[in-house]
């Protein structure tokens, strides 16, 4: 999903009020500008979101002299699922993930000065030249890689991670989280329930036939839940297959989960710069003492920073989920417990 952000501005000379002429800013408060949200401590600095400006919702409260104007934002992803595209240049059979990302944003003349683009494990079809939005095409690449990586980082470069890296980052150091020693949390958010399951998955390339997996005990266990995709740029049947294998392998069981949390920065515990520091696919290790006693021990990854700054607030919401996809990573403790840890393609 594309990442949001709302500015609001005290406005009481009428500077951001883009109907004012008097305004030094005049002319120049438009839709689309670029903008950017960081954070600095004395001895690091970070963004925190990059977008661009949607639209200016300036308010005159009533009984209230100063007004205001909220500047609300969305990041690069909005502008590439408004453009179109049909066929792309330099696309033949054979091509890398990575490689057909960056012909399709090459199309779009998205600079590369903002891209970090991984060449990724899976090759593609020769471009279908459908007409389809560019972010669609995007993600057919991206999920084609077999649960590769595509999102907008904080500092508006578009980013995609290879299936191995994705893989690779299982294995990084996680930040600890608890109510001790670690980095202090509040709001934690529990789930347990069916939503994440997938014990069916049929995937099916552009002109190939669909292929089945499925984990018949989950299915027996928990009724179907299948998920289904269609048109992939994914060269072979063969690859299909390991794509509809991965995702039941990886999601046939369900466990509680702690979907978010929330951390102070104004708290004197928390170590800022690690904070304004995160990204995704971060490693987190959370550990929760519930109130019988028993302790919840969960390492997750960061998929998502939900920021609230206010001169006397700074929080974040950190959306956490069980790693998108699973592999045998050497040296792990984790993941690297032979007959135990997942092997994947």
């Amino acid at each position: 999903d594309a990442g949001t952000a709302i500015v609001r501005v005290l406005d009481p000379q009428g500077f951001f009020n883009p109907q004012n002429p008097s305004s030094p800013y005049f002319g120049y408060l438009v839709p689309l500008r670029k903008i950017r949200i960081s954070a600095t401590t004395a001895t690091a600095s970070h963004f925190l979101f990059s977008g661009y400006v949607n639209d200016y919702r300036y308010t005159f409260p009533v009984g209230q002299e100063t007004a205001y104007v909220d500047i609300l934002c969305t990041d690069g992803f909005r502008l590439l699922q408004m453009s179109n595209i049909a066929t792309v240049a330099n696309t033949p059979a054979g091509q890398t993930t990575g490689t057909r990302i960056n012909k399709i944003l090459d199309d779009v003349q998205f600079p590369n000065s903002m891209r970090q683009i991984a060449t990724g494990d899976a090759t593609c079809i020769a471009d279908t030249g459908t007409v389809r939005t560019t972010l669609d095409a995007i993600k057919n690449a991206e999920f084609s890689e077999g649960l590769g990586a595509f999102y907008m980082s904080p500092d508006g470069s578009a980013v995609y991670k290879s299936r191995s890296e994705v893989t690779a980052s299982l294995g990084d150091t996680a930040i600890a989280f608890n109510q001790t020693t670690g980095i202090p949390y509040k709001n934690l958010v529990f789930a347990f329930d069916d939503k994440l399951i997938i014990n069916q998955a049929s995937m099916q390339r552009y002109g190939g036939t669909a292929q089945f997996a499925q984990n018949a005990a989950s299915v027996a266990r928990y009724f179907p839940h299948q998920y289904s995709a269609q048109d992939l740029v994914i060269d072979t049947d063969a690859n299909a297959l390991n794509i509809a294998a991965t995702y039941v392998a990886t999601r046939a069981e369900t466990t509680i989960r702690i979907d978010a949390m929330t951390v102070d920065l104004l708290d004197p515990a928390v170590p800022t710069n690690t904070m304004i520091g995160l990204d995704y696919f971060d490693n987190v290790k959370i550990t929760n003492v519930q109130p019988d006693g028993s302790t919840i021990v969960k390492t997750l990854q960061v998929q998502g920073l939900a920021w609230e700054i206010s001169p006397n607030n700074m929080t974040v919401r950190v959306t956490t989920l069980e790693p998108i996809t699973d592999g045998f990573v050497l040296n792990s403790t984790e993941r690297g417990i032979i007959g135990v840890s997942a092997m994947t393609y």
